[in-house]
């Protein structure tokens, strides 16, 4: 699987450690590799782009809470990032909302609890059925038609 990867200052660590916990899938690293404070937008529009794009199959983005870079994210059309802490948000986020960006935040969550949270995400897959109309509504909104 290809991944966009991006981060801002708090998140160097922790896409470093990501990388290294998933050699099996390649990573398209758009983000900062250094500690010193910049801004997010910079390094989560690329991911998302990537993803908008189909150049990368998934994106994740990470900030100090993921607050920020979920905003930036879900700025993009027919992008679907999904900030999640655990497991189960991450699982549901892919099968009941087709969720294609994966924001996590660096000050928020472990290292560990991070794979663990990737692992689910990668894994699940889109369900479909009802949930596939509300994704339609939502592509309505993104292009300003009426919902009903």
């Amino acid at each position: 699987m290809k991944i966009a990867i991006g981060n801002d200052h708090a998140g160097v660590d922790l896409k470093q450690y990501i990388m290294q916990n998933f050699k099996e899938h390649e990573f398209i690293n758009v983000g900062t590799d250094s500690v010193e404070s910049c801004d997010y937008p910079d390094y989560i529009h690329p991911v998302a782009k990537a993803v908008q794009e189909r150049r990368v199959d998934l994106g994740i983005a990470i900030c100090g809470t993921g607050i920020g870079a979920s905003i930036v994210a879900n700025k993009h059309k027919g992008i679907r990032a999904a900030l999640c802490t655990n497991e189960f948000m991450a699982t549901m986020a892919r099968r009941h909302n087709d969720a294609n960006v994966l924001v996590l935040g660096a000050r928020v969550i472990g290292m560990d609890l991070a794979i663990h949270i990737i692992e689910a995400f990668v894994k699940s897959e889109f369900e479909g059925g009802r949930h596939q109309r509300r994704l339609e509504k939502i592509e309505k909104i993104e292009k300003n038609e009426r919902l009903l």
